[in-house]
């Protein structure tokens, strides 16, 4: 019994053909571009990531490569710690180099296209207790490379690991690894939420008295420092997307506070619409989604496509000034960079 083909939300085709592929190559030729511009390396906070298990925080890798920590757990997104993907060169080294990386916990993988599944980058992060969480249709192929600690979910499914809820949403893309693949695992992304409610430190309790007092212009009247529980921020990280209706449903199902989105490998746009979204489109997915801050990722790591990582962040801050989103709702990571929510 043949292997079943996964599709798209509205069966959104994104086949492409030769002459597609020629018409391409043939205006890349023509194309003047400066590819000079190289995001910004920063040390890493080996120390404080090694021992943060408390601190809800996202460091940008480069890519779609993600650590998080996350309740306790550390958490990896789309392993890729390559210096090469096919003949390109990695243009910004890894954020935390792979030996440094702290015992990870959770690898989750949006689908299996090369710049998202790197199995040597996999091995090196895989533990005896580490759990990799892929796309339905994936698993059997993870299995056969010798990791044994695999689960695979269908859009909207979840799974919970110590107390935080891990669903897997939709996106709007395709996947091969192979001539004979095409579309045989499926592709989405993640939504992290926390079951439950977590204790705050003294320091933190300190913290949202503050917050508080200056929301209300008087002291926090639960007279506790807004009581001694906090809830964890939910975090969605898109995967790979073209712009879709389902930004809007994801957006409906889960009150999402952090958007990992794409916003690079759009050019030439003709060709790319219907599996990468430009900058323009990540911002409306990000506000159909109603999360509150959006980190930019998928750019400055490889030349996937035509355009430029100083293209998508002068593009991605122009359509902010235009929908007048305020600044303090993006932040440009560095690689390396972590942000604590």
């Amino acid at each position: 019994m043949p292997k079943p083909r996964f599709q798209n939300i509205d069966n959104v085709p994104t086949d492409k053909t030769m002459k597609d592929f020629r018409q391409w190559r043939q205006e890349r030729i023509i194309k003047k571009k400066d590819y000079s511009f190289r995001v910004p390396n920063v040390q890493p906070e080996l120390e404080y990531l090694r021992h943060n298990r408390t601190d809800s925080t996202v460091t940008w890798i480069g890519h779609s490569t993600f650590f998080i920590q996350y309740a306790g757990l550390n958490i990896v997104t789309d392993p890729v710690w390559a210096m090469r993907m096919a003949m390109n060169r990695r243009l910004s080294p890894p954020g935390i180099p792979l030996r440094d990386m702290p015992p990870i916990d959770v690898i989750l993988i949006s689908h299996s296209h090369y710049d998202h599944l790197h199995i040597s980058s996999v091995r090196r992060l895989y533990g005896a207790d580490t759990l990799i969480v892929v796309p339905a249709g994936l698993r059997r192929k993870m299995m056969r490379k010798g990791f044994t600690r695999v689960v695979e979910l269908q859009w909207w499914e979840q799974l919970q690991v110590r107390g935080v809820k891990i669903a897997f949403v939709p996106a709007q893309h395709w996947t091969r690894r192979t001539l004979t693949d095409t579309n045989r695992s499926h592709w989405g992304g993640f939504v992290l939420e926390y079951a439950g409610r977590r204790p705050v430190s003294e320091r933190q309790q300190l913290r949202i008295a503050s917050f508080n007092s200056k929301k209300t212009g008087g002291p926090d009247e639960s007279g506790d420092g807004g009581g001694k529980e906090d809830k964890l921020p939910t975090i969605h990280f898109v995967g790979d997307t073209g712009y879709f209706r389902g930004f809007r449903e994801i957006g409906e199902r889960f009150d999402i506070d952090v958007s990992l989105m794409p916003i690079g490998a759009y050019e030439p746009e003709w060709f790319m619409t219907s599996q990468h979204v430009t900058p323009e489109e990540a911002l409306q997915g990000f506000l159909e989604t109603k999360a509150g801050l959006m980190i930019p990722m998928h750019y400055g790591a490889f030349k996937l496509a035509d355009d430029t990582p100083r293209e998508a962040l002068d593009r991605l801050e122009a359509e902010r000034r235009r929908l007048g989103i305020g600044s303090e709702s993006i932040r440009v990571l560095a690689h390396g960079e972590t942000l604590r929510l």
